[in-house]
């Protein structure tokens, strides 16, 4: 069984913070390469690799956002301070990707130097795509120990590092054969895997931002209406994003017009708890209404 609590927290933030330090190498590694090389499609990587490091660093910020308890001035909790910063890192995104394809084109449509690796410089280069390999490797099996839904999806990403470092060290094999029009084709398509990664980024922040439903109404309602003394479920809302934001709902129960007010509150405790439990919900509201 995973661990519960602070302690499942702070093992999570473990794991976090040696990949985060793994990535960190890996992202310096690369740059070095890029720029000795005069790589583009070396640099884009690092620049993919360096959302790898942004996404260690999110991940620490919903980790510690998600143990975090609501307080007098947040009594929803923290989770939409988080869901502003996937934005910044969008944005940041979004200008190294204009930046890499507008230097592919110019290279395409002008004479440059064709990028070349020494034998030191693709074993360095093979080393990060090792590392790679085994970060997502390591971290996939503490996601799956730990039941953290943050550690596989950042794992995920990293698996996608790995095939776009497989394809640049394609590019450089053919720049030895002198065609250098690999590397700045590549780049374009490592853009493309940039935007790509940046616009799910995006799709993880709007909901949280917007009050977008959390838990279809259906599904809320069902639950609610298989608690015992409960006749309907109705008004029914949810808001949040992902488990670590924090999802909330309401709904509006209604029991038998003889109830007496304890009976009612005992139903409505149920309706709360089985709501919780089943749809990992931080917190719900139940109303109670005679039928």
């Amino acid at each position: 069984m995973p661990a519960s609590g602070h302690t499942r927290s702070h093992a999570v933030q473990r794991v976090l913070w040696g990949i985060l330090l793994a990535n960190l190498v890996v992202v310096a590694a690369k740059v070095l390469v890029g720029f000795a090389a005069g790589s583009l499609a070396v640099l884009g990587d690092a620049i993919h690799s360096t959302a790898d490091a942004m996404n260690n660093i999110l991940a620490l910020v919903v980790v510690h956002a998600a143990a975090k308890p609501p307080d007098e001035d947040h009594p929803y909790g923290h989770g939409k301070f988080e869901a502003l910063g996937t934005l910044a890192i969008v944005g940041f995104m979004s200008i190294t990707c204009f930046e890499l394809v507008r230097d592919a084109v110019a290279r395409l449509t002008g004479t440059h130097r064709p990028p070349f690796l020494s034998d030191l410089q693709l074993g360095a280069l093979l080393a990060t795509l090792v590392a790679n390999i085994a970060v997502a490797w390591f971290e996939t099996r503490r996601g799956r120990a730990l039941r953290s839904d943050i550690l596989l999806a950042d794992a995920a990403h990293t698996r996608a590092d790995v095939f776009i470092t497989t394809g640049v060290l394609a590019g450089m094999l053919f720049a030895r054969r002198g065609w250098w029009w690999v590397d700045p084709v590549l780049a374009l398509v490592i853009a493309g895997f940039i935007v790509r990664i940046a616009f799910k980024v995006f799709r993880l922040a709007v909901p949280v931002l917007v009050d977008e439903r959390a838990i279809p109404t259906a599904a809320i309602q069902r639950l609610a209406e298989s608690v015992p003394g409960v006749r309907s479920a109705y008004a029914i809302r949810s808001r949040g994003g992902m488990i670590a934001h924090g999802r909330y709902a309401e709904v509006t129960i209604a029991v038998d017009g003889s109830a007496n007010v304890a009976d009612a509150h005992v139903i409505a405790d149920r309706v709360e708890a089985l709501l919780k439990e089943d749809l990992e919900l931080s917190a719900v509201t139940v109303h109670v209404e005679p039928c």
